[in-house]
């Protein structure tokens, strides 16, 4: 399974990712990740990555695709990967396509998670969680049982992610609907687009995503997988 997920910020793509991921056998690619994973290791595409990075400038799409290139030939991924989030452009995704060619991959489907921004905007705003143990809470979805306490541990101290704002949040929207509203289009074209409601619950998002890969051809996972 060859599988590209595509969706804004919050939309669940790295849920889905790791579901699927589970599922299938298969290894979720996920670019920053990746770049991450590279430096951090040393290798040579990671030293190059690490010159531009510590320069000050953005790493090359060239370089991405060669990062790519090499993760999907290696024995993790004999059984497919799923892209999450990327290409990001029509560039990006021309390249990728050259690459698929080359190495002879054929592309299952390019799902994309769509969701309604408003709803989205509070879904991620609204979000904060336990400064000592972690636990997840929202304005509006979960609040704890006792306002200021801590279901599970009782703590009084609470925190938000800074890129959480609902602020920071729109202007991630309007970034990502800038750079893909574009390769929507492209991959429409090349018959391999699917849309699948993201505003759904997780099981059923699931469940669509299970439906389009059957759509597609993809075969049922084995139980060892």
């Amino acid at each position: 399974m060859e599988l590209i997920l595509l969706g804004p910020p919050g939309a669940g793509k790295g849920t889905q990712s790791k579901l699927l991921e589970a599922r299938y056998g298969v290894a979720q690619i996920s670019t920053g990740d990746m770049l991450r994973a590279e430096v951090k290791a040393g290798s040579p595409i990671g030293q190059e990555a690490k010159k531009i990075m510590d320069a000050g400038g953005l790493v090359s799409d060239d370089l991405i695709i060669r990062m790519i290139g090499e993760r999907i030939s290696r024995p993790e991924c004999e059984n497919g990967f799923i892209l999450d989030g990327f290409p990001r452009t029509v560039p990006q995704a021309e390249a990728l396509d050259k690459l698929l060619h080359e190495t002879k991959v054929d592309l299952d489907a390019v799902i994309e998670l769509k969701v309604d921004e408003v709803v989205l905007v509070e879904r991620i705003s609204g979000r904060f969680t336990c400064a000592k143990c972690g636990t997840g809470y929202h304005d509006t979805f979960k609040q704890p049982k006792i306002s200021g306490v801590c279901d599970i541990c009782g703590s009084h101290e609470f925190t938000r992610r800074a890129d959480d704002k609902a602020e920071t949040v729109h202007a991630r929207l309007e970034a990502y609907n800038a750079q893909t509203a574009p390769i929507l289009p492209y991959y429409r074209a090349k018959h391999r687009l699917f849309s699948v409601d993201g505003m759904a619950e997780m099981d059923e998002v699931e469940r669509q995503i299970e439906a389009v890969l059957r759509e597609v051809g993809v075969p049922e996972p084995t139980a060892s997988a």
